[in-house]
């Protein structure tokens, strides 16, 4: 590394902590020597002008106008370097403290409309996007028609930097999504360009996928906020034109799809591949959420049956998963009009020929079962046998395929209720095979869960099948490898199915067991997925056998209370840019700049939150056994009431926040004026309904703009197997508990 960008690396935090000490810096000497080292070699431009945006976030620009003047002077340079040096300058100041240049926002504006015109300068062009990207948030009316007037120019110089640096164009793209969160009318004069620009980026294959995803990506985002718009702008035939070749492309040869890899590991690291993008993740699935199901479906069903009738096995795939996706959001349209056509063309995929056919059927089924209940249960008596003999023969060495077919019978399966008992011998002979004469891990736990499907169906007609199933998840439950956690984890939520649905005399002489088990498990293994599987384990064992919790109620509800107030799993992150590296100090007060301020090539100014994924689930699922124990014994309101309301308060994750409201929901709901002993807990109660209502939360503070509070009967994906499900208003249930204030 240069010693002059070591030099400016190390000062940063420095800077960072003693800005107090600034005011005795010459300012125009600052400035100018800035402005004569820019023109050194790109890192230290770039340390510099980083250097510079760290000043900026402690000292407004009205307070360093020798700032203000090389700013202009660079920007509004007849020298091309030059201005591209006061634009990155401008970029990294801009994203480091936006408002403060609010009343120069008009004459950025303009000079902007200006370099968007420099299609021979694609740096320019870059940072100039950026730069705008950073100020879209906190423009007001005042700048409304010039950010309007500006829209056409952007989509060309887009144009320009794609052929110029595709990595970089991606990253500019993010301007049309600031624009769409921030103030959508900007762009509703232009939504027709802006469509047939990222139709034109998406179709070509020439370009990288991450930038292909980006396009269709703005594309299903314009369609979320204002899909009227796009209905009348007659929009909608192009872009199934255009995104229909995407979705039935072959891949390239000697290669897969994603999802028809063996080794898929279904991670969602698919979703930068622009076929999975243009099906599921976004433009048909979101078309399906936001559009009239009979205006989609007419101009979507003759290119699905096109594709269905084709020999290429990638369009009859392509359909498939057309129709998979469209089973949310079309569901009464599909159920009411069309569910036994198109459940014939799904069970007719079964036997094809293809095993990528066969595959997008599988999940079609799976689909159809999640969200087009009741009414497809009544077609059992002919998808049962259909989908039981085609699990028997499989090949089970291709395990990615077997995990589709489980998952099809799975969702199926588990919601005939009493309809399941005919094939009640043939299911449970064919999965307690797998658990004693498979040796593959995962089609082990793939038939541990299946059994947990099998017994929310079946419920105390899985009794003569209880005994050998509990001693094959003995030996799973005990397992102390990292290879069987996954296993071992499953067992416990498929053990937590069948304490609620055996029976309570059946269960009742394991239940201290399980308790002892869960207690021992969180002991020794630190796993934020097994632990929540305790949980409800914990409080299935309260609705069997309470007593053989009381004697380990402190520590039961104290592991689950420091897992609703525990920061464990949340990182920082940028929201443009992932960290190179991290910086090392001993001095905690300039680590704590540091980490908030560089890494060992770039300062992240704007920092939020990330909380890996099973430790919110964890949190949801001790918030939802929490309020399940203190039902079934009250004793525990006056312990998890309160620490409700301070994670309501106090929680970053609006999910979890959302969570712990619908619990409460429950509990009030069911424990009516039991809730409200305590005369306190009204009002404490009250008070955190009012902050949610008027976004006071901390939650609303990290993601302010994503939560959004005009309704408390949320929608939650809860765990199938769990009790509570969303309830009423809250606001109702305090009514119909408790006397008036």
């Amino acid at each position: 590394m240069p010693l002059t960008q070591m030099k400016f690396e190390f000062v940063w935090p420095h800077i960072a902590i003693h800005t107090s000490e600034m005011s005795s810096v010459n300012e125009p000497d600052f400035c100018a020597y800035v402005y004569v080292s820019l023109f050194c070699r790109h890192t230290v431009q770039h340390s510099l002008s980083q250097l510079c945006a760290v000043m900026v976030k402690h000292e407004t620009p009205d307070r360093w106008p020798a700032l203000l003047q090389l700013l202009n002077q660079s920007t509004k340079s007849s020298n091309p370097h030059d201005r591209q040096i006061g634009l990155m300058l401008l970029n990294k100041v801009m994203e480091s403290n936006p408002e403060p240049f609010k009343p120069h926002y008009c004459q950025l504006l303009q000079l902007f409309s200006t370099v968007l015109q420099d299609h021979n300068n694609p740096t320019a062009l870059y940072y100039c996007i950026l730069t705008l990207t950073a100020i879209t948030a906190y423009t007001g009316t005042e700048e409304m028609n010039q950010m309007r007037s500006i829209i056409p120019s952007l989509i060309v110089a887009l144009k320009y930097l794609i052929k110029a640096d595709q990595n970089q164009a991606s990253e500019a793209m993010e301007v049309f999504n600031e624009l769409m969160e921030s103030e959508v009318s900007i762009i509703v004069p232009h939504i027709a360009d802006i469509v047939r620009f990222c139709l034109e980026v998406g179709s070509d294959t020439a370009l990288s996928d991450s930038l292909r995803v980006k396009a269709l990506s703005c594309i299903a985002f314009l369609i979320k906020l204002k899909s009227k718009a796009v209905l009348k702008q007659k929009l909608l035939n192009p872009i199934l034109q255009a995104i229909f070749p995407v979705l039935v492309a072959a891949p390239p040869p000697g290669e897969q799809d994603p999802e028809d890899e063996e080794d898929d590991s279904g991670d969602g690291s698919d979703n930068d591949n622009p076929k999975h993008c243009a099906a599921q993740v976004v433009i048909i699935d979101t078309m399906a959420l936001h559009m009239p199901p009979e205006k989609l479906f007419q101009q979507l069903m003759p290119l699905t049956q096109a594709c269905l009738a084709s020999e290429n096995p990638y369009q009859r795939k392509g359909a498939l998963m057309c129709l998979a996706v469209l089973a949310e959001g079309c569901a009464d349209h599909i159920r009411t009009k069309m569910l036994s056509s198109v459940l014939q063309t799904v069970c007719q995929s079964l036997s094809d020929s293809n095993q990528v056919v066969r595959s997008a059927g599988l999940f079609a089924l799976g689909q159809f079962s999640e969200h087009l209940q009741p009414e497809v249960s009544k077609y059992c008596t002919e998808i049962m046998p259909l989908l039981l003999g085609y699990l028997s023969s499989l090949n089970q060495a291709k395990v990615g395929h077997v995990t589709k077919a489980f998952y099809a019978l799975e969702n199926f399966m588990e919601n005939l209720g009493a309809d399941i008992e005919p094939y009640l011998p043939t299911l449970m002979e064919t999965m307690l095979s797998a658990l004693n004469n498979t040796e593959n891990l995962k089609i082990k736990e793939l038939a541990v869960s299946a059994i947990g499907a099998i017994a929310n169906a079946a419920k105390e007609l899985l009794v003569p099948y209880f005994p050998p199933v509990i001693e094959s998840l003995k030996g799973f439950l005990t397992a102390t490898t990292e290879e069987m956690r996954s296993l071992q984890t499953q067992s416990l939520d498929t053990l937590s199915v069948l304490a609620r649905t055996i029976g309570k005399d059946v269960f009742s002489p394991l239940a201290a067991e399980c308790v002892r088990l869960g207690l021992n498990l969180t002991d020794t293994i630190d796993d934020p997925d097994l632990r929540r599987c305790t949980y409800s384990l914990y409080s299935a064992v309260s609705t069997v056998s309470p007593d053989c919790l009381t004697p380990h109620l402190t520590a039961i509800t104290t592991v689950m209370l420091l897992a609703l107030k525990s920061n464990e799993g949340i990182t920082g992150r940028d929201h443009k840019r992932t960290h190179a590296g991290a910086c090392l100090f001993t001095n905690p007060v300039e680590e704590k700049a540091a980490l908030t301020l560089c890494d060992t090539t770039s300062i992240h100014i704007s920092l939020r939150f990330s909380v890996e994924n099973a430790y919110i689930d964890e949190k949801e699922d001790a918030c939802d056994a929490l309020g399940e124990i203190a039902f079934t014994l009250l004793k525990l309101l006056d312990v998890v009431l309160p620490c409700f309301v301070e994670t309501v308060r106090k929680e970053h994750e609006r999910q979890v926040v959302m969570g712990v409201l619908e619990t409460m929901n429950s509990v009030i709901k069911s424990c009516k004026e039991e809730v409200f002993k305590n005369p306190s807990r009204l009002k404490e109660i009250s008070y955190v309904i009012r902050d949610v209502t008027f976004i006071e939360l901390y939650c609303h503070k990290v993601m302010l703009g994503q939560y959004h509070t005009h309704s408390f009967s949320f929608s939650l994906k809860r765990n199938p197997h769990a009790r509570w499900q969303t309830g009423p208003s809250l606001w109702v249930q305090l009514e119909k508990s408790c006397t008036p204030l």
